[in-house]
């Protein structure tokens, strides 16, 4: 069989940018069973099939290689699985959904402007306090990968299930890492980005899976898709 299946986030801005990219391409997609149908359609090509999912359910699936290609953003690459990146491949930038994934402190941390500097203030609060610091986060994956490159151990992640920024006022972390795009959310909550604390730049991409299994006819079709929407051929 030829067809393949694409994957496009379920709602959201998200998705009316996705499915606007497929549109200026003279692709199309319909949702014949309405808006909250997870069903789609692409006339121009039938041997697509299109498929609604969470961004993070694509980006998980795109690793796994159950499904072909999607739209999910670069952030949710990174954080799925440790080798998410080296399982997809990157066929186009599509540059929306642009979000920074950063380690925000609070004001009041004068002397903390650079990871260094959380380096030792997590050896300090160890030998003051009697605890690690404690990082609230919805990214565990990344941050445990961005803290390993600076040599930070000392620090325990608190999973956020709500509001990250608020966690530091609350009590119930010292610090976060967590997506901005403004930062004007962080500075309302009376936190700040380090200055090496980016660590990542992140923005909607259309991935192909490379666990995908594919073969000559499946291949066909799915650069035949790629070709109008200006994306590099997959081989």
């Amino acid at each position: 069989m030829s067809t393949i299946m694409l994957a496009l986030p379920s709602k959201g801005r998200i998705q009316e940018e996705a499915i606007a990219v497929f549109e200026k391409a003279g692709l199309p997609i319909e949702r014949p069973g309405g808006a909250r149908s997870y069903l789609g359609e692409m006339a121009a090509m039938p041997d697509v099939v299109v498929r609604f999912l969470s961004a993070s359910e694509i980006a998980r699936e795109l690793i796994r290689g159950t499904i072909d290609i999607g739209i999910t953003g670069e952030d949710l690459i990174h954080e799925s699985a440790e080798t998410g990146p080296q399982q997809v491949e990157i066929v186009k930038r599509l540059g929306f959904g642009r979000a920074d994934a950063v380690v925000a402190v609070p004001d009041s941390w004068i002397d903390v402007t650079a990871m260094a500097d959380l380096s030792d203030v997590a050896a300090d609060f160890r030998a003051r306090h009697g605890r690690w610091l404690k990082v609230a986060t919805k990214f565990v994956n990344l941050t445990r990968r961005h803290f390993a490159r600076h040599g930070i151990a000392e620090y325990r992640i608190v999973e956020s299930l709500g509001a990250t920024e608020a966690a530091p006022a609350s009590g119930a972390a010292d610090l976060i890492v967590d997506i901005t795009t403004t930062g004007s959310t962080l500075r309302a909550n009376g936190l700040r980005v380090l200055e090496d604390g980016v660590m990542l730049k992140s923005e909607s991409l259309l991935v192909v899976a490379r666990n995908a299994e594919w073969h000559a006819g499946k291949l066909a079709t799915l650069n035949m898709l790629l070709q109008p929407l200006g994306a590099a051929a997959f081989s």
